[in-house]
């Protein structure tokens, strides 16, 4: 199984951190849950509906980038995917330092044959550009996101989907959690 992965909310469980530090900018009567939910939809809509200024973006990308790696943990069971699969890739809109920084913090950089980041110059999901590249160059099986956006550009490019933590209509597969996607993938295993 050669797999293309979501980084935020699908590698690593980010979406915590990210809702402290947009709590923090936001009006004190919206709610966590308020908030995790515009941010599964993306990043950039949850600007728009908590009409956060560009000040204030670029203080949750600082308050963010300070964060430790720790704050932003693997899923549990995913290093066993990871090392089951064939090959593994990221297309993520986060900056490559970063990604970097935080698999090499939890020692997975060696589980990725390679990365798409936020700073390679492709337009972002769900234009499927950086799905295209990363398909013509490792003939990928299946995309692993946790919102629609993640899917979209996989279905074009014709790889199989599944949404992780998310059930929205449109993958091939949904699982909460990372041992009932082992199940699926290696039945006998």
């Amino acid at each position: 199984m050669r797999i293309l992965w979501d980084f935020d909310g699908t590698l690593f469980d980010t979406y915590p951190a990210f809702t402290k530090v947009m709590k923090e900018l936001v009006s004190k009567d919206v709610k966590e849950e308020d908030i995790l939910k515009e941010l599964k939809v993306s990043f950039r809509h949850a600007t728009e509906v908590f009409q956060l200024t560009e000040e204030q973006i670029k203080t949750f990308r600082e308050m963010d980038n300070a964060l430790s790696p720790e704050d932003k943990p693997p899923f549990p069971g995913l290093k066993t995917i990871l090392q089951k699969a064939e090959l593994n890739v990221i297309m993520t809109h986060k900056p490559r330092e970063e990604v970097i920084t935080i698999l090499k913090y939890f020692n997975m950089e060696h589980y990725f044959a390679d990365l798409v980041a936020g700073d390679d110059g492709f337009p972002r999901k769900p234009d499927p550009a950086s799905y295209h590249h990363l398909n013509n160059k490792h003939q990928l099986d299946l995309a692993v996101g946790d919102r629609v956006l993640d899917i979209l550009p996989a279905k074009e490019v014709g790889m199989k989907t599944c949404l992780f933590q998310n059930d929205s209509s449109g993958a091939d597969l949904y699982v909460t959690n990372y041992e009932d996607l082992k199940n699926l993938l290696w039945p006998s295993s």
